[in-house]
């Protein structure tokens, strides 16, 4: 094979964007609304650190969303499982556009209350976990089986470019119009997200559903608990989050450690730009069967980088390490989420769908706390290089425990087949 071939095996598989409409409507959609809440996602923790001065204050967010994360989630995808997910999708975010302007009007105020961004940011996370469900148990019915893992990777993809570009927006108009600008973006984009919704076809459940309920939830548990491959993609991912994620430390970073808060928004960018640069490539994912392993291999990368990164002597070193972590994070979340949508049954979808996002959303949010903990008790750097390192531990000995994650392979694991065989009879090759 030339250099030219092997380049050209590595682009970007666009297959699904080119044969289903429905798709490409999530996909803008999931753009647009990640530029909007990436916005606001800088905009609350500045906020927050100006106003009090305090890092643990700006981790404490990650305490008071935990509770509504945990039980909207799961009950969202038992929703998610009866209702009709696309109108579900239309009236979460309706809601979420509506918290955002309560934290628009607050910020222009001449002396805003930390209570009331406390409080709202509750009420988002709400909202968000109710949604998110359903667009993760929507995915894989708008394209082919064999599409799913270049679906996974575009749909990775339009999380980037949103994510991408709202940080940069939000320390922009942060340093130079004033925060409450950022929720009036947040809000925009919101609209226009939950107007792509709006567009899609419906999808009405294959099989007879029941409505949510505390059986229905335990049910899903039950069924996660039973797989140890999902288990293992759910207990890295947290690993990983829990342990690594530096994200809250950035406005200390750039603030007090390099005294550049003009480039705090190079920091939240910098991870986006490595997945970004990782997805383009993403061609060869298609081609990998053993995924539980690529996902610990990507996920011990990931908390390399972040180690490194705390060492580095300047921010540009530091932003170049980030990168290569959100490169390595890319493609473990592509893995973790072609496990799931190869091998989850329909009629479970969605309450698993509420399970995944607690494992990828529990980790962070006690991420948060640790890294500003552990910040203000000994230092910005040490608590990012000390939890980058931890990282590597925490993956290795889930990899450990979890035998039969690490030796999974999508041709031969028993869920997979027999969804394949499924969607093949109902016409969803």
């Amino acid at each position: 094979m030339t250099w030219t071939e092997r380049m050209r095996a590595l682009r970007m598989d666009v297959t699904p964007l080119r044969a289903s409409r429905d798709f490409r409507l999530l996909f803008l959609a999931g753009t647009v609304f990640y530029f909007g809440a990436m916005v606001t996602y800088v905009a609350i923790p500045f906020q927050i650190y100006t106003i009090t001065g305090s890092n643990f204050a700006v981790g404490a967010v990650g305490l008071v969303e935990l509770g509504p994360l945990v039980v909207f989630g799961l009950y969202g995808g038992a929703l998610a499982d009866h209702v009709d997910r696309r109108k579900l999708l239309v009236w979460a975010g309706l809601a979420q556009a509506l918290f955002t302007a309560v934290l628009a009007v607050n910020a222009f105020r001449g002396d805003p209350s930390v209570w009331v961004i406390f409080v709202v940011s509750a009420l988002l996370a709400s909202s968000s976990s109710l949604q998110r469900p359903s667009r993760e148990a929507l995915m894989p019915r708008t394209v082919t089986h064999d599409q799913i893992p270049a679906a996974n990777a575009l749909t990775s993809l339009g999380m980037q470019l949103g994510v991408l570009v709202g940080p940069a927006v939000g320390g922009l108009l942060v340093a130079y119009v004033g925060i409450g600008w950022c929720f009036l973006i947040d809000i925009c984009g919101l609209g226009v997200a939950t107007a792509m919704f709006v567009l899609m076809r419906p999808y009405p459940h294959r099989e007879e559903t029941t409505p949510p309920s505390l059986a229905g939830i335990g049910q899903g548990i039950r069924y996660a608990l039973s797989r140890r491959d999902l288990l293992g993609t759910y207990f890295v991912d947290i690993a990983a989050m829990l342990l690594a994620l530096p994200v809250v430390l950035f406005p200390a970073l750039a603030k007090e450690v390099f005294e550049k808060p003009q480039l705090l928004g190079l920091l939240y960018s910098a991870e986006t730009v490595g997945a970004l640069v990782a997805t383009g490539l993403s061609g060869w994912t298609s081609r990998i069967h053993h995924h539980g392993r690529a996902i610990v291999i990507a996920a011990a990368a990931y908390g390399v980088c972040v180690g490194l990164a705390g060492l580095m002597p300047n921010i540009w070193l530091v932003a170049a390490f980030f990168a290569l972590s959100g490169a390595a994070d890319m493609v473990s979340g592509v893995f973790r989420g072609t496990v799931w949508s190869q091998t989850i049954p329909e009629a479970m979808r969605g309450r698993l769908a509420g399970i995944e996002m607690l494992s990828y959303s529990l980790g962070p949010l006690g991420g948060q706390v640790r890294a500003g903990i552990t910040a203000d008790l000994w230092t910005v750097r040490g608590a990012i290089s000390s939890g980058g390192f931890a990282c590597i531990g925490g993956v290795t000995l889930t990899a450990l425990i979890l035998r039969d994650f690490w030796s999974y392979d999508a041709r031969t694991d028993e869920h997979a087949v027999a969804e394949r065989a499924i969607r093949a009879a109902a016409g969803e090759t």
